[in-house]
């Protein structure tokens, strides 16, 4: 059985561009070493999700690594775990985003947000006045994170099935009142509200004077990746959140900002099952919304694809979701390319990455859920099903650790 790589390119798809000839960002790059892993393997494209529909990349993962959207804790336990916080099932989380807010229109709408470097002082004296608040008997604490951003912890018999106050990424959008999502929520729901207004009472006549909320979530007991899958093994990426992720699945998370080759060759020396690579720099250029910075950021990542260990391990290279360059989107739910290459992986007739080529693959249009059975077939490692040799819910991998009688 084989080992697997997984190096994920954030936010890697793209639309269409009149500036690259009607092409996309990947689609109009120089990718030599990426359309030379396409011509030895399989491919096709990925929804995250589902077609159409914009996953944030923390969902995506989730949905990739072969988990479901029940068993999903909330990106605010992702943060918490990959900044090396305690979390417990106790407790509810969010996100807060110090935030410079005016009355307007009978509202409060955001302004804009911290500078990360000018405003860093500011920013965490302000947090640090609004560090501990109770509110019917749920206590509020704060975590400072980086530029106003902090973890917050709620503690007292909080529900965390509460609506997002932030508009998410967007300036001159009004703050937004928490609302319940079912009624066991209405509590918790109504105390964020009053701690919103009570921490704009304390900033009032600062420059930044609100903290928005977004991403509550609890830790929830989930199989481990080893239990789910039957392998083990390294989570790299440069974001804490998504280091919290891995470890959130039992992955080893290990801080990393980019692709890596010699990064895996090491994991693979040192017996992982599995290595999983997450490199950011294509998304950040898709949120410049410059075409000619997608394009440029793919031919960029290109280079790292000289020396991948074909011949002893399963490589996939793929993405999360699509960042276009345009329209003025967050995410977009486009598909996204998707190739698998490696010992006894067949060679279909697609000899380029892109959106366009990669469709036209063995692989057809999968979604999500379907990446870890193709990547553990590929890896002569798939469950047969009619066979149940594991208790553990959702696994399609046999286990890593048998127990004979």
């Amino acid at each position: 059985m084989l080992p697997i790589v997984v190096f994920l390119l954030d936010g890697l798809a793209d639309r269409a561009h009149a500036a690259l000839g009607g092409r996309s960002g990947v689609e109009a790059a120089s990718t030599p070493n990426l359309d030379r892993l396409c011509a030895s393997g399989s491919c096709g494209v990925l929804y995250a999700v589902a077609p159409g529909r914009a996953p944030s990349s923390e969902v995506a993962h989730w949905s990739m690594l072969g988990y479901r959207p029940d068993e999903f804790p909330g990106r605010a336990v992702f943060e918490a775990l990959g900044r090396g916080q305690e979390v417990s099932a106790d407790d509810v989380f969010a996100y807060a985003a110090l935030r410079p807010a005016e009355r307007r229109d009978g509202a409060w709408w955001l302004t804009g947000r911290p500078d990360a470097e000018r405003d860093a002082e500011e920013a965490e004296r302000l947090l640090a006045r609004c560090a501990d608040i109770s509110v019917d008997g749920l206590r509020f604490s704060l975590t400072h994170v980086w530029r106003g951003e902090a973890v917050l912890r709620i503690t007292g018999g909080a529900d965390e099935r509460v609506t997002d106050t932030d508009s998410f990424f967007r300036a001159w959008y009004p703050v937004l009142r928490p609302q319940p999502v079912v009624p066991e929520a209405e509590r918790t729901a109504r105390a964020c509200e009053e701690w919103t207004h009570e921490v704009m009472r304390r900033l009032e006549g600062e420059r930044f004077n609100v903290i928005t909320l977004k991403w509550f979530g609890r830790p929830k007991p989930v199989p481990s990746f080893r239990e789910r899958h039957g392998i083990a093994g390294t989570f790299a990426a440069e974001s804490a959140f998504l280091r919290g992720l891995g470890q959130c699945v039992g992955l080893t998370p290990l801080e990393h900002p980019h692709i890596a080759p010699d990064l895996v060759h090491e994991r693979l020396d040192a017996g992982d099952s599995f290595v999983y690579v997450h490199d950011k720099r294509i998304d950040e250029a898709g949120h410049t919304k410059d075409p000619a910075a997608k394009r440029d950021a793919v031919e960029l990542l290109d280079r790292a694809f000289a020396d991948l260990p074909l011949d002893r391990a399963i490589v996939c290279v793929t993405g999360d979701h699509a960042t276009p360059a345009s329209p003025d989107v967050i995410h977009s739910g486009d598909p996204v390319p998707f190739v698998v290459a490696g010992p006894g992986v067949r060679s279909d007739r697609v000899t380029a990455f892109g959106e366009e080529a990669c469709a036209e693959g063995i692989l057809g249009h999968l979604r999500g859920p379907d990446m870890m059975p193709v990547l553990l077939n590929a890896a002569d490692r798939p469950l047969f099903l009619g066979s149940r040799p594991t208790p553990f819910d959702g696994a399609d991998g046999y286990p890593a650790i048998l127990d004979p009688l």
